[in-house]
Parts: structure tokens; sequence; C-alpha cells
């Protein structure tokens, strides 16, 4: 396996993980995984971070445990902390974390004073999303084909460690 250090390519670090792929899987198919796994991380961090101060006044209260212990699992599990322990992050358990959280957010609506799934809605459309189609990889500063093998860039060995960035593509001025 091939351990990818994926960093976001705004000058923030607050998103970066670990992934692991075979050096003959397509760029195509890894960049489709690691835009999924930011994508689910993004939507984690921006949900916790608008809620989890609502549920301050409720720390103790048994109605607000599942939630507050659903943010805790998430916020830890979708922490670049991942990288310094040296674990890359799963798509399936991200995204059971966001289920969770959304399953139980929609179940408290009521403690966090909201009634109607709006603000919910709207937090999750305004999370900046990457898009497949115009987000390029790029390893050392060069982007990488995505009808190409990560092998044909780093050659076959499977022990490999690379650090990959996931940056918006520029279009040249017309």
């Amino acid at each position: 396996m091939v351990r990818v250090h994926v960093k976001s390519g705004h000058d923030s670090c607050e998103f970066e993980f670990l992934y692991e792929c075979q050096s003959d899987l397509l760029i195509d198919e890894i960049a489709s995984e690691v835009i999924q796994i930011f994508n689910l991380q993004s939507k984690i961090h921006r949900l916790i971070s608008e809620f989890e101060p609502l549920l301050l006044p409720f720390s103790g209260d048994p109605k607000a445990t599942s939630l507050l212990r659903a943010f805790s699992e998430a916020k830890s599990y979708a922490s670049k902390d991942m990288v310094i322990h040296n674990r890359p992050l799963s798509f399936l358990v991200l995204r059971h974390h966001f289920e969770t959280i959304e399953r139980e957010l929609v179940a408290k609506f009521d403690i966090l004073g909201v009634y109607d799934s709006t603000q919910y809605q709207q937090l999750s459309s305004d999370v900046g999303l990457l898009d497949k189609d115009t987000t390029q990889l790029k390893l050392a500063g060069k982007e990488l084909m995505k009808e190409k093998q990560l092998c044909d860039y780093i050659g076959r060995n499977e022990k490999t460690k690379i650090v990959l960035k996931l940056q918006p593509k520029i279009t040249p001025p017309s």
C-alpha cells in the first residue's frame, strides 16, 4: 500500500489526512476517493463548529449526551491529528460518523433551538466542497493526469510515502 498524505491547496492545513491505495490505481480513482474524504471531513468540521457551541449549556444533560458523543467521535476521527498518529482515514468510517451526526442533529433540533431543517441545510450547502472535475492532484508541484496510474509517477514500490495536494484547476485567461 502506498501511504498518501493529502493536503488542501489552501494555506490552511486544517484539512489534511492520510490515505492508502495501491500504486496501480488510476489517478482518476484516487482523486475521486480523496475528494470524497476531503468533502466529508469539511462537512463534519463545519457542522461541529456551528452546533457544538450551542450544546455547551447542555453538557450534563442526558438529552444531549448522544449528540455530544457523536460530535466528539467524529471530531476526533476527522481531525488532522490522525496524520500525527499515522492513521489513514476511511471514507466509509467518515460517512458513518457524518450520518450519525445528521441523525442526532435532526433528533435534537429542539434542544438546539432549531425547529426546522433550514439552518442545517444552509450550513451543509455553505461548505466549500471540492468537485472532481475542477480539482487537480499535484505531486511535488506537478499535476497528475487522471488517465494515468499512480505508479507512472512513483514506480511500483508499494511502501512509498508521498504528499499530494488538492487544488482547484487554474484556467488560463482567454
